[in-house]
């Protein structure tokens, strides 16, 4: 684990000003950390313009600022953000933000992505046009909160207890800000979300249609494409493939499958076709692909005949 720490000196006592940490896990595909942290700005304090890989959510404990940040159209919107609110920074988004100079803000965040992020922050309203975070419940926000500060705290925890933690964080904020008649309006479609997700965690190694899929929902094909496309942004077939790309390239770098078990692992009973699928998503082969990112560096002997 990466961590940063600076220190400034104010009336003869030496006060931590940063901590920053970058997570040292990167195999967790449904929900992943990348780093995370907790700053107290200096006045006029700024960062950017800059882009970010991955889904980026800041908490303000105390003090103020402004955040300027590109909109679904590219348009720079200006947004004045206090303490008790935060705000959403989104993959490939062209933002700045700057603590005010006489009140600069505190804050706490993590940067984190995964399959499923995307639809909880439709559901909570969260979105390039609507960045900024407003609790509707006090107590959920102050919960959510605590788990943001304990993850930059424990930076020596195990990858899976603050991943754990992750998931308590995303559970408050979901709850602490989701409207209540958005929530109950899509309810139904949430449950049918969910079933299609858990049916395709639990069969993508199978030779599963989207019509498969469907119907475990109790839905036609045409409907259900469009409420999945609405939640998550991928077609089924979008969704399905990624998710099986994402754990060939998981049993690619931390096993020695032969190539063709990996492909009959994750629903490719045809290395070839598995093979060119999953060029099509990375560019490169699945034996380039493993020799460039497998955990030991070593690639099978076998692979030479099996690729």
């Amino acid at each position: 684990m990466v961590q940063v720490q600076m220190k400034f000196m104010t009336r003869g006592n030496i006060m931590q000003n940063l901590i920053f940490s970058i997570f040292p896990n990167q195999n967790f595909v449904d929900l992943g950390l990348f780093q995370f942290g907790w700053e107290r700005c200096t006045p006029a304090h700024s960062f950017g313009p800059a882009a970010r890989n991955h889904y980026l959510f800041h908490y303000i404990l105390s003090g103020t600022g402004t955040l300027m940040a590109d909109d679904s159209k590219g348009v720079t919107q200006t947004y004045s953000i206090k303490s008790m609110q935060g705000f959403m920074i989104f993959p490939n988004q062209i933002t700045t933000y700057v603590a005010d100079k006489q009140l600069p803000w505190e804050y706490v965040w993590l940067e984190f992505d995964g399959l499923r992020v995307k639809s909880l922050l439709d559901t909570i309203g969260l979105s390039l046009d609507k960045p900024v975070y407003h609790a509707r419940n006090k107590s959920l926000r102050e919960d959510m909160a605590n788990e943001m500060l304990y993850i930059s705290r424990h930076k020596d925890e195990s990858p899976f207890h603050l991943i754990g933690h992750l998931y308590l964080f995303l559970d408050y904020l979901l709850r602490s800000a989701a409207d209540e008649q958005l929530e109950h309006g899509s309810k139904l479609r949430e449950f049918y979300i969910h079933e299609a997700l858990t049916y395709i965690e639990h069969n993508f190694q199978n030779e599963i249609t989207i019509e498969d899929i469907a119907g475990v929902c109790g839905l036609n094909r045409t409907y259900f494409g469009k409420i999945f496309k609405e939640a998550l942004g991928k077609t089924p077939q979008e969704f399905l493939l990624n998710y099986r790309m994402l754990k060939a390239a998981e049993l690619l770098k931390l096993t020695s499958l032969s190539i063709g078990d990996v492909g009959l692992a994750v629903g490719y009973a045809n290395q070839m076709h598995f093979s060119r699928a999953f060029k099509n998503n990375y560019g490169i082969s699945p034996r380039e692909w493993r020799y460039q990112n497998h955990i030991n560096n070593t690639v099978d002997s076998d692979e030479e005949h099996t690729q």
